[in-house]
Formats: C-alpha cells, structure tokens, sequence
C-alpha cells in the first residue's frame, strides 16, 4: 500500500503549470489586489490568497497550525506567458495569466458538472494585463464546466453519454454558482458554445432551462452554436458572438490604472464562456474578446485610431496569437492532457492541414489518456488535494483493491485475445482448401473473438482506469 501512494506522490510530482511568487499574490487579479487595504497588505502572502486559487492549501495545514509563516508560500496551478512589442514609439507589455480553481480539480472524464455547492470542473480564470507608458490595463474572464449535476463516465466508447443527475436540482445548483461568481466578479454574462443536437443539445437545453429561472439585470444567458455557425474553419464568424456581446463588455469595460497607481476605471463584470471541456472552443473564443478588448485599451490611451486594429501591427499580431495559443495548450495539458485543439488558428489566425492533423494525434491521444490513465491520475490529484486522507490504521486494505469481475477485467489482455483469435481465424480459413474441417475452425476462432470484443463492448466501464480513493459528492 504505500507503495501504491508513492506511485501516486510520483504523478503528483509531474504536475504542470505551478507558479509563486515569493513578493507578490499571485492568486489575486489587478483590481482585487489594487482594492486591498493597507492591513490586509501587511499580511503573510498566504493569509492574502485567494482560497479557490491556492493550489497547495492543504499541504500548508500543519505549517499554519505551527505558525510557520515565513515559510509558508501560497501556490497557484496555471499559465504565465508574457510579451513585448512595438507601437511605433511605444512598447506595449502583455501578460497573460491563467489561475485554476481548486474546488472541483482533477481530469477531463472524471470531473465534470458541477458539486451540489455549484463549484464547477475546469474553473479558471483569465486575466489579461497591460503595462504601456507607466498605465496598467487589466481584463478579466472565466471558463467553467456548464454548472448542472452531469458526468460523463469513460467506457471505451469516442464520445460517452452524457449522464445528468438529479435534474431537479439544477435550478438551485446554477443559482449557487451564479450567486458566488456575481458575489466576486460583479455582472456576469455566461457564453454557452456548444451544439444545439445530440448530447450536448439535450445539456444545453437543460442549462438553458435552469438559467431561466435565475435570469436578471446583471446575469444573463447567451447561447452561440459554435459548431453550426464556424465550423471546423470559418471561426472569423466569431465576430457575430462579438456583436452580440459588446454592449455587456462596453458596459463592463476593464480596470485601468494611471502612472501614480490610481484607478481611472474598473471592471464591472465578467464574461463566463463554457463548451463541453471549456478548452478548445473556449480558447478560440476567449482569445477573440481579448484582442478586442486590448484593442479598445488602446484605443483609450490614444496609441490605435478609432479604426485602428493590432492586425494592422503583424509584430504585435504574431506576439498575441501566439500568447493566447501558449495560454491555450497550458489549460489544456492540466485538464486533458493534451494541448488544445483548433489551437492553429489562434496561433496562426487560420485553419491549416498541419493544424488539423495535430488536432486528429491529440484527439486520439485525449481518448487514450481519458480511457488508460486519468483515472491513476485523479487519484493523485485527490490525494494531493486533501480529498483523501491516508489512515494510518493497521486494519486498512489498500483503496484501489478491486474485486469480482473487475479484478481480472484486463484491456491488453483482452485485446490480445480478440487479435489471437482473428489471427487463429485466418489461418484456419487458408487451410479451408485442403480440408473442409478448417471452416468450423476458422468461425469457432472468428465468434471467439467477437465473442470477447462484444464483452468488453458491453462493460466498456470495467476495462477502463478509473480513480478509487475519492468518490466527489453529486
């Protein structure tokens, strides 16, 4: 057993997108840190954090309980990337930094939904800073799992069902995820991207249904196919979403500060995107409205023309697409494993062959790691988050012990088995022509083998790897 929590701490070790600070909060945006008092200022970094964005609470327990404060540094899981360019005179400094939510952590298959506290899966936020002419200019925006009680559990198949529980409850669920997201963010506009059939339909629908009831002046709900209007290459259409939003971002705007550090302006509320994984469809389209936005900040500080665009400026052009591409890949590897996709148009402003074939290796990839190895690698999330705690009593049996079919329930081995038999099948069949009795031999083989493909069909969920210390509520 504690060999099997060694393998897990080993995992853990591994994980992407760690960052601190040893001067400065890293779990707070621009604004928030500029609204903090002088007391709360003068406090240990950790006593300032934020808690949803403080990767290693759990493992600072003891230490704050020892008041070991000097040695207590607050941790946040995410993206840092940052760029210089030149506007004519100006040199114009963007940053892009990505912060996860801790609440719901953990892989793309086994943390989906939301909890029954409306803490949601792949919560981040994104905030885009500038720095130009002493002026600091930040824009804030949040992606999050749709916030209803729903799973997706891995059974070998591409695209499991979608499974929604306790549908009667989802009014009160988005209304707690809502009221938490208006309670720290102000306004908040949810963008909903996915499709409007299938599974993700029905998802939607029920999305839809639960906002209505919960609707105000400063929460609204809009719903931007993404799929049908762009495609898998039109996603300038992006623009139409941009036209349809912009009176909430005018309205909202971003917090800017002057050279003495004083607030000009602030942001009044945030832009809430989902798809399904809030990774692809969601980057492409958070990228979008933070070029405008950064476009508009520009344009207030008088370095862009009314007219003017960073298209028109190819070094600042190539220098964003290639943040929020970066920024992309890195939400993406934590929650997936795999970079994102469709991230060739954010990084090159179009769809390309070479693109789409990336998107294909990772999609498989996606399936493999969803299928063979997030379910190890939830637990280790889980135990490194504190969701689940080693005893320490004699009489304790490992966690992960399996027991009936599962216990000898075995992907390689059956697959092994099913390409024997086919391979059995075949020889038997060349043999037909010299003796009739190979036919019986060749189908004995070939049902053998479908035999055990439709088995594993059947009870795809058993051959799959699955977490077993932490079952989260729902």
């Amino acid at each position: 057993m504690e060999t099997e929590f060694s393998a897990l701490l080993n995992i853990a070790e591994r994980t992407p997108g760690l960052y601190f600070s040893y001067e400065a909060n890293l779990t707070l945006s621009s604004q928030r840190l500029n609204d903090l008092g002088g007391e709360s200022k003068s406090l240990p970094l950790w006593r300032q954090a934020e808690p949803r964005f403080l990767w290693n609470n759990y493992m600072l327990e003891n230490l704050i309980d020892n008041k070991l404060d000097p040695y207590l540094l607050p941790i946040v899981q995410g993206s840092f990337h940052h760029f210089q360019a030149a506007i004519g005179k100006d040199i114009v400094d963007v940053t892009l930094i990505a912060r996860r939510c801790t609440r719901r952590n953990g892989t793309r298959m086994w943390r989906r939904g939301a909890d029954p506290d409306g803490y949601v899966a792949n919560f981040v936020e994104t905030e885009q800073i500038m720095h130009l002419n002493g002026f600091t200019a930040s824009f804030v925006q949040v992606r999050g799992s749709i916030p209803l009680l729903w799973d997706q559990i891995v059974d070998l198949t591409y695209k499991p069902k979608f499974e929604i529980v306790r549908l009667e409850e989802a009014p009160r669920v988005a209304e707690r995820h809502f009221l938490d997201l208006r309670k720290k963010y102000g306004a908040v506009l949810a963008v909903d991207l996915v499709n409007t059939h299938g599974g993700e339909g029905r998802l939607s629908e029920k999305f839809a249904n639960a906002m209505q009831h919960i609707v105000s002046d400063d929460l609204r709900y809009w719903h931007f196919d993404f799929h049908h209007i762009c495609g898998h290459v039109h996603f300038e259409r992006l623009s139409i979403l941009y036209e349809q939003i912009v009176d909430f971002l005018d309205r909202n705007g971003y917090l800017l500060l002057n050279e003495n550090g004083e607030k000009m302006k602030e942001q009044l509320g945030v832009v809430r995107t989902n798809c399904i994984d809030c990774l692809d469809r969601t980057n492409v389209t958070q990228s979008m409205i933070g070029r405008n936005m950064l476009e508009c900040q520009l344009r207030r500080l008088g370095i862009f023309a009314a007219e003017e665009t960073i298209s028109s400026h190819p070094n600042l052009d190539e220098c964003f697409k290639i943040l929020w591409a970066d920024h992309g890949d890195d939400v993406s590897i934590q929650y997936s494993g795999t970079p994102a996709l469709k991230g060739d148009f954010v990084r090159c402003g179009q769809r390309t062959m070479q693109g789409m074939v990336k998107d294909g290796i990772n999609a498989l990839l996606r399936y493999y790691y969803n299928n063979f190895c997030d379910g190890t690698k939830q637990d280790a999330i889980d135990l490194l988050q504190g969701h689940y705690i080693v005893s320490v009593s004699k009489d304790m049996t490992a966690p992960s012990q399996k027991k009936g079919l599962e216990a000898v329930a075995s992907f390689p081995l059956a697959l092994s088995f099913v390409l024997t038999g086919f391979f059995f099948a075949t020889l038997s069949l060349r043999q037909v022509r010299y003796d009739l009795r190979h036919l019986f031999f060749s189908f004995m083989w070939a049902g053998l083998s479908v035999a055990i493909a439709a088995f594993v069909r059947a009870n795809g969920r058993i051959f799959c790897n699955r977490p077993r210390l932490h079952k989260p509520r729902s």
